[in-house]
């Protein structure tokens, strides 16, 4: 039984992995280019599965920044795996020891909840042992390819294919800015606040990570009080992405 729902969360994991396999190359390039080598790359691909921190953690790291800047960046952007994987953990079964809750918490991705939710049943350990292995694999193969590819292709490949997973990252954004205009003057905000930081003499001396952090939080607390989700909408999209 064990093994029959491995191979049941794995195919269901394979279009994930494909998906992954295209973004993580654009990271392995995008981690090379940085002035890490292939073999942290993949590491770093393979011991964390989501793409805005790696892409927020890789300039702090090339840039030799302090681990309370990267700890701090990394628990900000990613602050919504931990309500992801409390409302995971709502549909797994009984069974499920706390061991194993910790393993398929490191695992659990926009992609990978997103698919486990949607299952009409509860779910087995070995079931998303194997949804998130899949991912895992297209992952961590995607950024070492990338990064050896990186090391190779001619500097103006490089440069066109290391804007792929930006645009993965703002074609996420997109649809949730023309949804709610509230949304799109949040991003607007942070947008404008990161501009900031960049361009005036006064405000260059904050570490990037910690310019991720004020504009992720400033913007987003802002309009946190400004324009709330009125309590119907939140019940609708909790059922999806708390």
């Amino acid at each position: 039984m064990k093994r029959k729902d491995f191979l049941r969360g794995f195919v269901h994991g394979i279009p994930i992995m494909l998906g992954y396999l295209a973004v993580s190359f654009s990271f392995g390039i995008f981690t090379v280019g940085s002035g890490l080598s292939v073999a942290e790359a993949t590491l770093i691909s393979l011991t964390n599965l989501t793409s805005a921190g790696q892409l927020a953690g890789v300039p702090i790291i090339a840039a030799g920044g302090s681990l309370i800047e990267l700890a701090l960046t990394q628990l900000v952007i990613n602050m919504r795996y931990a309500l992801m994987s409390v409302s995971l953990s709502q549909k797994l079964d009984r069974g499920v020891t706390r061991a194993e809750r910790f393993l398929i918490a490191f695992g659990n991705t926009d992609e990978i909840f997103a698919v486990s939710t949607a299952q009409p049943h509860t779910l087995t350990s070995a079931y998303m042992y194997g949804l998130i292995t899949s991912p895992v694999i297209g992952w961590t193969s995607g950024t070492l390819i990338g990064a050896i590819a990186g090391n190779i292709l001619p500097p103006a490949v490089i440069s066109a294919l290391g804007v792929a997973i930006y645009g993965m990252l703002i074609a996420v954004v997109v649809p949730a800015m023309r949804e709610r205009k509230a949304t799109a003057l949040c991003v607007a905000l942070s947008v404008t606040l990161s501009c900031l930081f960049y361009y005036l003499p006064p405000l260059q001396i904050v570490p990037d990570g910690f310019v991720i952090i004020i504009c992720a939080v400033v913007a987003s607390a802002l309009f946190a009080w400004l324009a709330p989700l009125p309590p119907a909408q939140e019940e609708t999209e909790g059922g999806d992405a708390p």
